[in-house]
């Protein structure tokens, strides 16, 4: 694979990953406008170290969840990468 290849698939997963997060957004307003309660939550993951935030204790013990298990999974292939390249 040459750099303009790669260049050209990372742009696209990084437009891929906004519009699903816009179509995420605009089903979640669609679905929840009628009942007036909207619950969420996000993470910053800046290395191996989560911020999680949200609007309520499940959502929030939800995305801790998926952040330590991401984190741990992106440590683990770091770890492979790094032994295979040896």
């Amino acid at each position: 694979m040459n750099a303009e290849t790669l260049y050209a698939l990372g742009f696209t997963l990084i437009f891929c990953g906004v519009l699903i997060i816009l179509a995420a957004i605009s089903l979640l307003f669609y679905t929840n406008a009628k009942s007036g309660k909207i619950k969420g939550g996000g993470i910053i993951l800046i290395g191996p170290f989560p911020i999680v935030f949200g609007t309520d204790r499940e959502s929030v013990k939800t995305i801790l969840l998926l952040s330590i298990v991401l984190a741990l999974l992106l440590t683990i292939i770091t770890i492979i990468l790094y032994l295979l390249s040896k």
